[in-house]
Formats: C-alpha cells, structure tokens, sequence
C-alpha cells in the first residue's frame, strides 16, 4: 500500500524535490551573512574542502508544512478534478490568487492585461468608462470618468456593482470583472447596481465605446476667476496644467484673482503627474513621500522654487470619487495652506503599485509603499478630510411672493445708472442658479477672499455672486 501511495503521488515527490532546491540555495546564502551564534553549525564539503555551514533561524526558513500542503492540493487537483488542467493555467492560478489575496490592487499581469495598463496611463481605451476596485467581493466604482458612456448613463462613485449582464459578479476577480466589462464598441452591457438610498438593485444599460480621456479641461467662470479640471492623471498632465495655468491668464489678460481646481471624480493615476502639478504651485517643500519595506520603494518628492501662480487663492474640490493621485495633489496644497479643500471626504487609495516586469510579456503589479502628505498624514483608508465641507445639492430659486424697493416708490429720485444692468443682472442669476453648488461655493469663497484682500489694500470690494 505504501508504495502504490507513492507511484500515485509521484507530481508531488517531483514538486517536493524543486522546493527543496530553491530552499537550500537562499539557505546557503543566508548562513555566509548571518551573524554568529545565530542558526545550527553543520559541517560540510565545498570545492573538496571539509567547511561549516550556518543554517538560519528556523524561524525565517520557507514554512515547509504549508509547501506540502500546498503541492499535495496542487496534485490532487490533477489528479481528480473533473476536467484535466493544464500545469501552467494551475499555476498561473495560484500565483493570481497569492496576488488578489495581498490587497485589491495587487494583481498578476498576463499579456493583454498587460497592454490595457499601458492603453488606461496613455488615455485611450476600449469599455464602459469607469474606474473600478473590488469591495466584499463586489466591484466598487471609485468613479465615473468624465464624458464616457458610464457616466452619461448614471453611473455613479460609490455604486456597488453586482452582476454584469446576467453573470454576478461575486466570487470573480476584479480582472475578470474589467474583462467582462470591456468589449466591442456599439455593444451594451447591463450594469446591476447597489446604491446608498436606493431599497432594491437598479439596472443600468450601459453601452460600450472607444474611452478617449481628456485629462485637463479649462474655463474662466467668472471674470477674473480661472477653473481647472483635472479628470485623470495621465503621463503628461503635468505639463498640461502649467500650459492651461498659462493660458487662463493669457485669456483674462492679467492675473487670476482666484483659481478652482476640480478634482472630484478623480480616480488618480500616475504619480508623478500629480507631484509635477503640486510643483507648479508650491515655492519649496515637501510634496509626498512613501515608505515601504525596501529602499527603492522609499521616495520623497519636493518642489523646485517658482509658484506659476504667486500666491493666487486657491480651492480644491474634492469628494468621494478622488483617489490615490489626485489625493496627493490635494493634501499637499493643503498642508503647505496653498489651498483651502472643499467638497467632502475623499476615497483614501494611500498605497503605491509598481509594475514588475516576469519577461517580455508578463508582470506583476504590487502594493509596494503608502503615501504620505508632507505633514506625515497617511491617506490609506482615510483620505483627504475637506478643510470646509459642501456637500453636493441642486440649486431652486424660491418664488417669493411680490415685493417692493425705493425704484417702485411713485417720483422716486432717479439713481445712477438706473435700469442700464437689468437683464445682464437676470442672465447672471440665471446662470447661477444653475450652477453646481460646491463649484458656486468655492467661487464665493474665492470672491469672498478677494473682497478680505481688497479691503486690506484700500481698495474697492466687489460683489459676490
């Protein structure tokens, strides 16, 4: 009985032999490094020579109990599962189960997941236009991006997405998730969606499209009054901001008295865009650093001296949908009081992935440091807590009843100017009453500002809106 049990599980005798193979080798390596009276002392011979070899602390060994079990699940399933699989789809199995099971944006990268990575970072792509993680096993929206078809349908941050089509999502892995939800333009795909405030599921159809982001999007929004919005940090959105910074005073014709940067919505992206923006308004100082178990993963950025800016007011709108980069950008504006942040809490992707090249065709991609805003804070699992909190809300003038002023009074004195701005001044209301409330509330807060500056200076105030 005894040696037909060892003809049957003869994969794991061979599997077995290779992991004592790879355990002796960093064993070896080890005892030449280890301090003395650490390890067991074993005689051996080398090059034909009797020397002494300092086996390492049992504890820091490969736990050999688990690569047992770890073979023999790997051969039972070879040899009893119903449908023969081949030793690398096993493999390639495991290593994304290792993977997945760290964090939910650590993952294993085949070929084409590989080439979509590259596609998302240069701003085009194929899909639905989301940015996606994973949460209780349900795919999470970290935000919609800005004029794709996710968005346009009602997709919104924070929607727990439950079933794709007529698959359900849970027990998938968020890559097999992306691949479901990516495919040929023109198709739908019906999202089944859990929303906060909402008592049962909601469908949604959503139809797919060539995703082409536009990473800056600019306008003055009122005279003197520069808006930005950033919807994805990407390779050169760095160099996109200071043109559009550029740009916006070029078309006011002098200096902004106060700047909007949108960040709402923003899932993040590349890091380096976001320090190269920070740079473009900061003087000096730190802008982000991170820190990690090895030394490549510990990194501190700082800016270069030249504000593009000077010193113009800034706020920073952020809510639950900004992550990861865009995060960056505004907790380092807001430790170094370059901006105030408004708006509500954001995501809190603190944690930074490096992509680790296997070969030529396949890589991992791993949690390998955490962020940290120039005043120490984390931001994983925390986020950016706004300095002034503006939740989203619609705008409804009131219909008031009728009432009177001096200029309805029978010979009143004529005032200056009088009835000259009438309808400028009800196009004007119009517009602002359409208007998003957390972008009306920042306005207010930068005409609020500049009224204070002003006032200082001996100058006029001006009127907010």
């Amino acid at each position: 009985m005894r040696r037909a049990r060892s003809t049957h599980h003869a994969t794991t005798i061979r599997a077995l032999t290779l992991i004592a193979c790879f355990i002796a080798l960093p064993g070896l390596s080890h005892a030449q490094e280890a301090d003395d009276g650490t390890g067991e002392l074993l005689e051996g011979v080398q090059n034909g020579e009797r020397v002494q070899i300092q086996l390492p602390d049992p504890e820091e060994q490969l736990p050999l109990d688990d690569l047992r079990k770890f073979t023999e699940v790997f051969s039972r399933i070879k040899d009893a599962y119903v449908e023969e699989v081949d030793d690398r789809e096993l493999l390639e199995s495991a290593i994304k189960g290792m993977l997945s099971e760290l964090d939910p944006h650590s993952t294993y990268l085949a070929p084409k997941d590989y080439e979509q990575l590259e596609e998302s970072t240069s701003g085009e792509f194929g899909g639905l236009g989301i940015e996606v993680g994973m949460e209780d096993g349900f795919v999470k929206v970290i935000a919609p991006i800005d004029d794709t078809p996710a968005q346009k349908a009602g997709v919104q941050a924070g929607d727990l997405i439950i079933k794709l089509g007529d698959q359900p999502v849970k027990g998938m892995s968020l890559e097999e998730a992306v691949k479901l939800m990516r495919g040929k333009p023109g198709s739908v795909l019906t999202l089944t969606i859990m929303r906060e405030g909402e008592s049962a599921p909601i469908e949604i159809d959503v139809e797919r499209d060539i995703i082409k982001v536009t990473s800056i999007k600019s306008r003055l929004i009122d005279n003197g009054y520069g808006y930005v919005r950033i919807t994805q940090f990407q390779a050169d959105t760095g160099t996109q901001f200071k043109d559009t910074l550029k740009k916006l005073e070029g078309d006011y014709g002098k200096d902004l008295d106060g700047l909007v940067i949108d960040l709402r919505n923003n899932p993040g992206g590349i890091l380096q865009a976001a320090v190269e923006a920070a740079d473009a308004l900061l003087d000096e100082g730190l802008i982000v650093y991170t820190e990690g178990r090895i030394q490549s993963s510990r990194l501190r950025f700082n800016a270069k001296a030249g504000d593009l800016m000077e010193g113009t007011p800034i706020v920073v709108l952020i809510n639950g949908g900004s992550a990861s980069a865009s995060e960056i950008l505004a907790g380092a504006l807001q430790d170094h009081e370059r901006a105030v942040v408004m708006g509500t809490q954001s995501f809190g992707k603190g944690s930074v992935q490096t992509v680790i090249p296997l070969d030529e065709t396949h890589a991992i991609k791993m949690t390998t440091a955490r962020y940290y805003t120039p005043d120490g804070r984390s931001i994983q699992a925390k986020g950016i807590k706004p300095d002034i909190e503006v939740k989203p809300a619609e705008l409804q003038e009131i219909e008031g009843g009728p009432f009177f002023t001096e200029a309805d009074l029978s010979g009143h004195l004529q005032g200056q100017d009088e009835g000259e701005d009438s309808a400028a001044e009800q196009a004007q209301n119009a517009s602002a009453a359409e208007r998003d409330y957390q972008l009306r509330s920042a306005l207010n807060l930068l005409k609020g500002l500049r009224i204070l500056d002003k006032r200082n200076n001996g100058s006029d105030r001006t009127s907010m809106d």
